[in-house]
């Protein structure tokens, strides 16, 4: 188990003074049974009034709503975790999905719903075949067609950082032959939807205190990731950026069925054409000593605190 200090701060400046629309906030890491979130502070200049909810994912969701007029808005968020997951787990796959294909039950498929379905558009059927091609036999083992398929994104891909926004479809990663965590990402979930995997894209932050992980800056980075969905294990956790299984690493904030459904910060603003400067994003991911003092035995995770303050 590890104890981690998560801090997400993002800066936005603009040229004079703005009026900011609603902003939405997905920046509270998803609790589970690996995952306790021991405590989060929020602080948001200037004031704003943060309203709290789940969306269809179950992803905690906070809206800020703003009434003065600002030329920066700072989004600080500061989360303290407990992390427990396995350096190598094993999975239970029952026995009905051990070889593929296989079918999923009617009501497992009913509520996958969307997360089955390709998301962008693939006419040639381009992406279908580099899919298929990954499945070596009929039938064969479905824990290693997915090992295999997540290994196969990051030889076929070159990992590069791209600061800009939005997200290359699976087909411009193909061709390009480069691309980002979040590419990576989409690539292998849309990949493994062609073979008739229930798939979600998961962002969150990646913590490396080797420094030696792709997608890493530092400590830590936002980081982007899939879950593939298979009866008896449930969600498992591929990173296609490393060729990882499994949360190890790996903290995560939101699922969805696409990648622009879990932006940490998103939000618009009114003001002249020329009125935005720069968005400067800051994240940091350290370890903490884990004592009684922390994370007092037996005790559930506390509430979040939202508080709002004004730099002067």
């Amino acid at each position: 188990m590890v104890a981690l200090r998560i801090q997400h701060r993002t800066t936005y400046r603009f040229r004079g003074l703005v009026s900011l629309a609603p902003h939405r906030l997905m920046l509270r890491p998803r609790e589970s049974r690996d995952l306790r979130l021991v405590s989060q502070n929020l602080t948001i200049t200037p004031v704003a009034v943060p309203a709290w909810a789940h969306d269809v994912f179950g992803n905690a969701v906070a809206v800020a709503t703003f009434t003065a007029m600002t030329d920066m808005l700072i989004i600080d968020s500061v989360a303290n975790i407990s992390l427990d997951t396995a350096d190598w787990p094993v999975f239970a796959i029952a026995a009905s999905a051990i070889s593929y294909p296989f079918r999923y039950s009617a009501d497992e498929w009913t509520d996958l719903g969307a997360l089955t379905i390709a998301q962008y558009p693939d006419p040639a059927e381009r992406l279908q075949n580099w899919a298929r091609g990954f499945v070596r036999s009929n039938p064969t083992d479905t824990l290693a067609l997915l090992k295999d398929l997540n290994a196969g994104v990051a030889q076929r891909i070159q990992y590069q950082s791209r600061e800009v926004e939005g997200t290359q479809s699976p087909n411009e990663t193909l061709d390009r032959g480069w691309g980002s965590c979040r590419d990576f990402a989409v690539l292998f979930a849309e990949a493994a939807r062609k073979l008739g995997f229930g798939t979600r894209v998961v962002s969150g932050y990646l913590h490396d205190p080797n420094q030696d992980l792709l997608g890493s800056a530092a400590a830590g980075s936002t980081h982007a990731w899939a879950e593939v969905f298979v009866p008896g294990a449930g969600w498992i956790t591929f990173d296609p950026t490393n060729r990882s299984i499994g949360g190890r690493n790996l903290i995560p904030v939101a699922v969805a069925r696409d990648i622009s459904q879990c932006t940490p910060v998103s939000g618009s603003f009114f003001g002249s054409t020329d009125s935005f400067l720069n968005m400067d994003v800051k994240v940091l991911v350290t370890s903490m000593i884990e004592d009684s003092h922390i994370y007092p035995a037996g005790k559930s995770a506390q509430s979040v605190t939202i508080s709002s303050s004004v730099e002067r």
